[in-house]
């Protein structure tokens, strides 16, 4: 689950390394999101080419619901596919 000052790794190559979740969208009282969720971040860390590590990881999207990277490193859970995060399950080398 990820809260209000999480940090998490960015799983794409969109520049940012680190980012912490300042807000969980989707109602006012909601504390948690989970796979799928949108959620609005602050770019801690930024290295343009930098590494990823795996582990708890996010992807950046615009507000058209697109990636901002064009690569996205490891594996994403089969869920996105019922929240219609096609775009992200196509650039992801592996469904789980």
């Amino acid at each position: 689950m990820i809260q209000m000052q999480t940090n998490l790794d960015v799983a794409d190559n969109s520049g940012a390394r680190r980012v912490m979740c300042i807000k969980v969208l989707g109602g006012s009282k909601r504390k948690y999101a989970t796979i799928g969720d949108v959620i609005v971040v602050s770019i801690k860390e930024a290295i343009p080419r930098g590494r990823v590590k795996k582990g708890n990881a996010a992807v950046l999207i615009n507000p058209q619901m697109e990636p901002v990277g064009t690569r996205i490193f490891g594996p994403v859970p089969r869920e996105l596919r019922a929240k219609n995060h096609m775009k992200i399950i196509s650039l992801a080398p592996e469904v789980l």
